[in-house]
């Protein structure tokens, strides 16, 4: 039974524990309970489930109904009722905040329905729930089942492969992948904060002051922003970030491996945030929903104790660099997500088949494995201002989306050819795009290059990246092109655009170019990436 996409995440997660077997038929249906209905029609028609009208849900005998919300008439289910968390356990109050604010889920107005309990299966993930469950609402316990967290459980199972999920998201060797996210809520990152609108003002922030190659951004927003303003006003919203290189995460599918492949996240008192710290992940808190919390969930603990972004004005990439370096894991997130971590598939599982008075099926219970994202490369396509300094073959580069504050060097602009200014190209140094070598419609890297530095007289160098190591260089002033491929046996890993700027500083210095060709050494991202130069034509 769905509320809303983000209670749906939850319930898919489930769907493995009923693969096999011919006695039991899954129907979805969505109760309508939720101002947030859009994005559940493209879940419903990828799960390819037989769906049923609400009303006609209400109507249908079954023998196990499960929700990851408590939204709807609930109550009026014929049949076994399930009821999980779509959180990190049960941590917020709902409606007005004051001593007398109900936890949502843990809290008579929830849970009973003309003062008896309508829930067989209130499942919790950590004994603490339960705790909290018979202070306040003591008809609820005897419903209650500690069954862990699927949702964390995938996670654990898929920390081996985080190298993986970094490079399906494009992150380079030696770059730091930094986590944006917001749980859905006025107090939260990408509301007010308490008082004051964080988002809008830090990305800028945030693309202009971390090195472009040293750092990557992504965002992972709660569906309900997603799917409340629309994907298509969140992409306009954030379109300047995402020209700057900030990757927007799709928060049903894709929110939990993004949290494995970070090296921080920056975040509120939202459950990823939670769970990132609980997988060990530094989290600096840019809002802490004050008032929000259940103050005895453990959450809430959390946001007491966790560290804060500094007040609005203060350098960003000293407090990133420092949380990363100064990060020791808290043992006590990793503690209360779950009792039983790596067992709720067998536990739940066996709660259901009991609900449902059938025998479990042979073998194992399992969860699907996390699938990888799709391949994110980034693509930035405002203008990067580039600081170099060379010592014979040795380049070291950083760019970055604004004027790197204090940065030594000597200064150059690159720009993308998609940049949304075309003005910008009047006054690059060096012009970038990135397709395949055979691309009709730009003519191959000869045409391209060629007609880049006929349209653009300010531009020394044009650039077309054919590869995540390679690409094609032709400089004014000479007669030939030059490709450019990293040493990848030397562990180099760098965007190819910036092996350009390197080469394009070299030249300036009076560099050239053997007939055998030559090893340049970039410096960049903390680590040195060693890039070959041959003439290509």
């Amino acid at each position: 039974m769905i509320h809303n996409v983000t209670s749906a995440g939850r319930l898919l997660d489930l769907v493995p524990l009923f693969h096999d077997d011919f006695r039991v038929q899954v129907l979805v249906t969505s109760t309508g309970s939720s101002a947030f209905q859009d994005g559940i029609r493209e879940l419903l028609r990828d799960l390819q489930l037989p769906e049923l009208p609400w009303k006609q849900a209400l109507a249908t005998p079954v023998d196990l109904a499960v929700s990851a919300s408590l939204g709807g008439e609930l109550n009026l289910i014929q049949g076994n009722l399930s009821v999980l968390s779509h959180g990190v356990g049960y941590t917020k109050k709902l409606g007005k905040p004051g001593s007398g604010t109900p936890t949502f889920g843990l809290s008579p107005e929830w849970l009973l329905s003309d003062g008896r309990a309508f829930v067989d299966g209130l499942v919790l993930s950590h004994p603490e729930q339960l705790e909290r469950l018979a202070r306040v609402c003591e008809d609820a316990v005897p419903s209650a089942v500690l069954a862990g967290d699927p949702c964390f459980d995938r996670m654990l199972a898929a920390r081996p492969y985080r190298d993986r999920f970094r490079r399906a998201l494009g992150v380079r060797s030696g770059q730091r992948l930094v986590v944006l996210n917001s749980t859905w809520n006025p107090e939260g990152f990408f509301g007010t904060g308490g008082g004051q609108d964080i988002l809008p003002g830090l990305l800028p922030r945030l693309t202009a002051e971390l090195p472009a190659d040293d750092y990557r951004l992504a965002a992972v927003l709660h569906p309900n922003i997603w799917y409340g303003h629309g994907p298509g006003q969140i992409r306009a919203w954030l379109d300047r970030a995402v020209r700057d290189g900030l990757t927007l995460i799709d928060p049903a599918h894709e929110w939990r491996q993004a949290l494995l492949a970070s090296d921080l996240v920056l975040g509120d008192f939202g459950a990823v945030s939670y769970y990132a710290a609980a997988l060990g992940t530094p989290v600096l808190l840019a809002a802490d929903g004050t008032g929000v919390l259940d103050p005895e969930a453990p959450l809430a603990e959390f946001v007491r104790r966790a560290p804060r972004l500094a007040p609005p004005h203060a350098p960003l990439l000293p407090q990133v660099e420092r949380e990363i370096a100064a990060h020791r894991p808290d043992p006590d997130a990793a503690g209360s997500v779950t009792s039983e971590p790596g067992r709720s598939a067998e536990l739940l599982r066996r709660h259901f088949y009991t609900q449902m008075d059938l025998p479990e099926p042979p073998g194992p219970a399992s969860l699907e494995p996390l699938p990888l994202p799709a391949y994110r490369p980034r693509k930035v396509t405002s203008p990067l201002h580039v600081r170099t300094r060379v010592e014979g073959t040795d380049i070291a580069v950083e760019r970055s989306a604004g004027h790197p504050a204090g940065a030594a060097g000597d200064a150059h602009l690159c720009v993308h050819e998609e940049t949304r200014h075309p003005g910008d190209l009047d006054t690059a140094d060096v012009i970038t795009r990135e397709a395949r070598a055979d691309d009709p419609r730009l003519g191959g890297p000869d045409t391209w290059t060629d007609e880049v530095l006929r349209l653009h007289p300010h531009c020394s160098t044009a650039v077309y990246l054919t590869g995540p190591h390679t690409c094609v260089v032709r400089v004014r002033g000479r007669r030939r092109t030059f490709r450019l491929s990293a040493d990848t046996s030397t562990g180099a890993d760098a965007d190819p655009a910036a092996y350009a700027c390197a080469f394009h500083v070299w030249l300036a210095y009076g560099g050239a170019v053997p007939e055998r060709g030559i090893v340049l050494r970039m410096h960049s991202a903390g680590g040195v990436h060693p890039f070959r130069v041959e003439t290509a034509g």
